[in-house]
């Protein structure tokens, strides 16, 4: 059959074959060789050269695998979006065992994003010349705190794998184009080598996982109940002494998080678990924070996942994560603030006891810390007491006392800025406040000497001081987390403030 002769012949109420006379004559066969024609004018079509010149997808794919990709079944998985990374390096590593492996993009404009693989190579969408083979499309996405990765946004990966020609179409999830879930749709000449690429190309995304060993955040939108992307931090950069607290909590801490996670072979060949939840609670800005800035930056090969505020209620993913990207550290701040008496959810269980039934989800042997802050033990304590067994460790990140306060003022302060009598001064007059207290008065001192020109002194931190203790400032005290009047102890009941997070 030539071009030409593949032109049908147009269809309608006054035409008819010689031997289709009319309703009466039509019969089976007559249907089966209308059918073996609509076929052929197929195979020839997408045989033929785009309308530019250029070849289509459908030949490029023919060619490629050998035979009419028509024919071929398509096999689909989806990918969520904070996946997509891992997606595209664990299909790179696999196509680069080919050293003929390309990829070719999807020509046609927005239309390409609403069909299938299947779609593509088994219909004309542009009449005769069939859909061109266009620009690969490219998006960079992040792959850590300051890098990023161009990935195959919307392309098709031609390689060999286990010897067989595959083609896999790689789509990342477009809003714009109602989509909340990538894609990758694998066609191969060979049905029976799908299967275990898939099942490689899983267990590669994982191994090569952007996200193992960093800290990440959860992104949302809006209050739909959807991950849609992961935020990269910077692992913070802080010893021991950067972590003024009592003597003994913060080695009682470090034991339980980093000290089982250094011993996990040991305490596994003894039976016991891995899975373990520590509780640091105490006033608001007292550094409890802080401390936990310190515990993940001690453990540089655990991913971190940070839930607070609303993405708190992605509590059930952030696990999943954890457990596949072990050992894993998941961060819940201020979960005070998720403890809240179930007639404010009607029909549903409070967001605490979802945060509790996924720490219980996992396995004992599970390489994973649940680290929670608080400002209000008293709202987490009975929901705690119902539910044992979760947190293994509640320590109190306390006010600070006077060698305390001594010590977060010559933490903060610039090397030689003050001398030890005025910080002696100073932390007997802020008996009662927070460490946020301590540093915003070394900032405060600092900006003062910034903006006279000279250098930090003693007489920029007594001045700081009775701006802070004067009655104009007694709100942002509170801010700071200071309740009572400075001298006389004590903090705001209820306050629940955050200290500086991440």
């Amino acid at each position: 059959m030539t071009s030409r002769d593949a032109v049908p012949r147009a269809i309608g109420p006054d035409t008819a074959s010689p031997d289709t006379a009319g309703p009466d004559t039509a019969g089976p066969d007559t249907a089966t060789r209308l059918l073996q024609g609509l076929r052929e004018l197929l195979d020839v079509v997408q045989q033929l050269p785009a309308a530019h010149g250029g070849p289509t997808l459908a030949a490029v794919l023919g060619e490629h695998l050998g035979t009419n990709a028509a024919e071929l079944a398509v096999t689909r998985e989806e990918v969520p979006g904070h996946r997509f990374v891992d997606i595209d390096i664990a299909l790179a590593a696999l196509a680069d065992r080919d050293p003929q492996a390309r990829v070719v993009g999807v020509g046609g404009g927005d239309r390409r994003y609403h069909h299938s693989l299947g779609d593509l190579v088994a219909r004309s969408l542009f009449g005769s010349s069939g859909v061109p083979i266009g620009q690969v499309d490219y998006q960079n996405l992040a792959v850590g705190p300051d890098q990023e990765r161009a990935v195959v946004a919307f392309g098709v990966r031609l390689f060999r794998y286990d010897d067989s020609p595959v083609a896999v179409l790689q789509r990342r999830a477009s809003p714009r184009y109602g989509q909340n879930m990538g894609a990758v749709e694998v066609i191969a000449a060979d049905p029976a080598v799908v299967a275990p690429l898939l099942d490689e190309l899983r267990r590669l995304a994982l191994d090569l996982s952007v996200v193992r060993g960093q800290i990440v955040g959860l992104t949302a939108s809006g209050f739909e109940p959807s991950v849609e992307g992961l935020t990269f931090h910077e692992r913070p950069d802080l010893t021991s002494a950067d972590v003024i607290l009592p003597e003994g909590t913060l080695d009682r801490v470090a034991d339980h998080v980093i000290g089982v996670a250094e011993r996990s072979a040991a305490l596994r060949g003894y039976g016991q678990h891995l899975k373990r939840g520590v509780l640091l609670y105490g006033p608001p800005g007292t550094g409890k924070t802080h401390t936990v800035r310190y515990l993940l930056g001690a453990t540089p090969r655990h991913t971190v996942v940070l839930l607070a505020g609303m993405s708190l209620r992605f509590v059930g993913f952030a696990t999943q994560l954890a457990r596949a990207l072990q050992p894993a550290i998941v961060v819940l701040e201020d979960c005070d603030l998720v403890a809240e008496d179930r007639g404010m959810h009607p029909g549903a269980k409070p967001l605490l006891f979802e945060v509790l039934d996924a720490m219980d989800g996992l396995a004992a042997d599970a390489d994973v810390t649940f680290l929670l802050t608080t400002n209000r033990v008293e709202a987490l304590e009975r929901a705690l007491s119902q539910r044992p067994g979760r947190v293994d460790l509640a320590v109190e990140i306390p006010l600070p006392d006077l060698d305390g306060r001594r010590r977060l003022l010559d933490l903060y302060a610039p090397p030689g800025a003050f001398s030890a009598a005025v910080v002696d001064d100073v932390a007997r007059r802020t008996e009662g406040t927070p460490a946020a207290f301590a540093k915003e008065l070394v900032r405060r001192s600092v900006l003062a000497a910034t903006l006279t020109g000279a250098e930090p002194g003693d007489a920029h931190l007594a001045e700081a001081t009775e701006q802070l203790l004067s009655d104009a400032e007694a709100l942002s005290r509170r801010l700071l987390g200071t309740g009572a009047d400075p001298g006389q102890g004590g903090a705001v009941a209820g306050w629940s403030g955050c200290a500086p997070g991440f």
